[in-house]
């Protein structure tokens, strides 16, 4: 039904603003009372064996919603009723920006993939603070952190370190999103002193709270092999729990989109099926280079079971998906956890 009626029927539509119209409609008939119990029985797969215990927490199964589709943690309530096992949500700024000039989101349809250049749109962090706040299903929750379009250089660091603490308390895990290709910053992978520094920082937070929560780094599918080879020595050196493998790429190759669509579209990341097998392949490298010394989340162009399978056999302890959800609907969760425990 997703597919035949509802997918074509969105697409009809800009992607951002049916965006916020999926919202609203999750929203409004998750108040209706018999919805939510009508969701769960239709797309949650309570099995013990998809139980996944990773860098301390316990998850119900290894499927994730990753960050971006629930930037302020407005839905999650909502969308924990569609079988994930846990949901990021953010990208998170101390301050709330409006991310950049629309229009910002385009689809490729024939290539089951998505280019955007958002920008880090969101209300900030005391915002997604208030609405974490009501976390009524418990649903794990990671907070992706990231730095303010407008704060100087010198001040990016800061940034971070406040975004960590002011949501420290009401997430699961932190993820530390250096690699999206959308925001102008300094901060990149190559710059393995400024990472050690600025992960060694949130370190040090973190100790300071009762209860530690684990950080894990994001980062792009364009790495090579010896930028690689710098993220296995930092996770080694800082101690943070692991990596998130990967955002999306500023890649085109092997497209069926036009040059002239694509020319048209501009720059922006690109995500969804496209992207799949350079995902595929950062996560089993990290996982054989470092002999599987610490837990990789694996995102990037899972639209089907066998791909979800094909990350976590290439070393993804658990995975995430975004795109994919988009163009295959909420049954996509629930195909994966039959799979993972036929």
């Amino acid at each position: 039904m997703y597919k035949s009626f509802i997918r074509p029927l969105f697409f009809l539509f800009d992607p951002e603003k049916i965006h916020h119209v999926t919202f609203a409609l999750i929203k409004i008939a998750c108040k209706i009372p018999g919805i939510p119990f009508i969701l769960k029985s239709l797309y949650q797969v309570n099995d013990k064996r998809l139980e996944r215990k990773v860098f301390g927490l316990t998850f119900k199964n290894p499927v994730g919603l990753a960050a971006g589709f629930d930037k302020n943690a407005v839905l999650y309530n909502e969308l924990s009723n569609f079988g994930f096992g846990f949901i990021e949500i953010g990208t998170v700024t101390p301050k709330a920006q409006t991310g950049n000039p629309k229009k910002r989101l385009f689809r490729l349809i024939e290539d089951n993939g998505i280019i955007n250049r958002m920008g880090f749109n969101n209300l900030g962090v005391e915002a997604a603070v208030e609405q974490l706040k009501r976390n009524k299903c418990r649903v794990l929750i990671g907070g992706n952190i990231g730095k303010n379009t407008d704060t100087l250089p010198e001040k990016v660091i800061e940034d971070y370190k406040l975004a960590f603490k002011v949501l420290h308390p009401y997430v699961d895990y932190f993820v530390v999103n250096v690699s999206c290709p959308n925001v102008g910053t300094f901060a990149k992978l190559q710059d393995k002193d400024y990472l050690l520094e600025l992960l060694n920082e949130l370190q040090k937070i973190d100790g300071e709270f009762s209860a530690q929560k684990p950080i894990l780094l994001k980062i792009a599918p364009d790495l090579n092999r010896i930028q690689l080879d710098e993220v296995i020595e930092l996770v080694a050196e800082t101690k943070i729990a692991g990596v998130v493998a990967s955002n999306t790429s500023i890649h085109r190759e092997g497209l069926k989109a036009s040059e002239a669509q694509l020319a048209a579209i501009g720059n922006g990341g690109l995500s969804g099926k496209p992207i799949k097998d350079r995902s595929t392949q950062v996560i089993k490298y990290l996982a054989t280079k470092s002999n599987k010394a610490f837990p990789i989340i694996g995102v990037g162009g899972i639209h089907s079971p066998e791909d979800a399978l094909e990350k976590l056999n290439a070393g993804a302890d658990l995975i995430q998906i975004y795109t994919g959800f988009i163009y295959e609907g909420p049954a996509l969760v629930k195909r994966i956890n039959k799979a993972i425990a036929p």
